[in-house]
């Protein structure tokens, strides 16, 4: 059985996730309509600004719905204590960079009186479809997405409580070089590269290494079933060897395959030759006036087809082989018996 994708990969997108579900714990109706318009691609554009993420979601109408999920952003002090947290440790500005969101970043600026994960009362999502629920499952898809973003990107979080990476980055360099600057005011030019290496001179690599490190995400799960094929808009030319419906077919034959490869782990058959392959082609053919249409078009009769068709379903390209070895013909019953009694005679 095929399990869905799961969202929220590394321990802050699952807090996240799970701000939006204990948000939802009144009416948690929405939630599971929400990942599936997540999964399937409903999200049709996602922003995240300071304090405010934006997206346009597909929903039953045709104009998409428009989303809107609003963050609290830090103030100055806030944010100076944050950076105090992170210049505190170089392995934190050096587990951010590789893109990890530090625990001891995490527990330091709640240490500080600064929470930089969110709670579900600082999701404040809004939507512009009719259904009344906190979240709809519009927003409720949008957020499921930003733990995607959040896992990928921990800065991501930094820049919806107010500050995008550069300006972070900026203002660590400037600490660690003993040039802090105002609250408030815009990021400075950086200092010279050699007071940032006399400031900063590192950690010990042991202790680098023995950070832990996030859990890997789990192996994409392939679609309940393979993809539908287009309707093809045109016929090919006059001088093509296939017609549109013959073209789909084989698209379709093509995706179901390689759906059926990533699936189960069946062979895609690319080693058939091609009286193998028709032969797989017969063999999944629904009814006989199909088969017969085949047999026609590949120039063969329907029996002989038909009957190598039977022998694919029994034991496929082996099947085949046994077909085509050349008959054995037993001894007649007579000839065995006067063959015996001449043995025995001769004993």
């Amino acid at each position: 059985m095929l399990m869905a994708r799961r969202f929220g990969h590394t321990w802050w997108g699952r807090a996240w996730i799970e701000a939006l579900e204990h948000r939802a714990s009144l009416d948690p109706n929405r939630l599971p309509r929400g990942r599936s318009y997540a999964r399937q691609g409903q999200v049709l554009s996602l922003e995240a600004e300071p304090g405010l993420i934006r997206a346009a979601v597909q929903g039953r109408r045709a104009r998409p719905y428009r989303v809107e999920v609003r963050f609290r952003t830090f103030g100055d002090d806030e944010w100076e204590r944050v950076l105090d947290v992170i210049v505190a440790e170089a392995a934190r500005a050096a587990a951010l960079l590789d893109g990890e969101l530090p625990t001891d970043l995490v527990n330091g600026a709640a240490g500080a009186g600064v929470e930089l994960l969110p709670h579900a009362g600082e999701l404040q999502p809004r939507c512009s479809c009719p259904d009344w629920a906190d979240p709809c499952k519009h927003s409720a898809a949008v957020c499921y997405l930003v733990a995607d973003e959040l896992d990928a990107d921990p800065f991501v979080l930094l820049r919806l409580r107010g500050r995008d990476r550069e300006e972070v980055l900026a203002a660590v360099r400037r600490r660690r070089a003993g040039a802090p600057g105002a609250a408030g005011e815009p990021p400075a030019a950086d200092p010279p590269a050699t007071a940032i290496d006399e400031a900063d001179r590192g950690i010990r690599a042991s202790r680098a290494w023995s950070r832990p490190t996030a859990a890997l995400p789990e192996v994409p799960h392939p679609r309940p079933a393979p993809g539908r094929v287009a309707v093809w808009p045109s016929d090919p030319p006059a001088e093509a060897p296939f017609d549109a419906a013959g073209l789909c077919t084989l698209v379709a034959d093509a995706a179901e395959r390689a759906w059926a490869a990533i699936a189960d782990g069946a062979s895609l058959g690319l080693g058939l030759s091609d009286g193998e392959d028709l032969t797989r082609w017969a063999a999944s053919m629904p009814d006989r006036a199909s088969l017969a249409g085949l047999a026609e078009r590949a120039g063969t009769t329907l029996t002989a087809l038909e009957r190598r068709a039977r022998a694919w379903q029994v034991a496929g390209p082996a099947g085949l082989t046994v077909l085509d070895e050349k008959p054995w013909r037993a001894v007649p019953l007579h000839q065995a018996g006067s063959r015996l009694g001449t043995r025995r005679r001769a004993c």
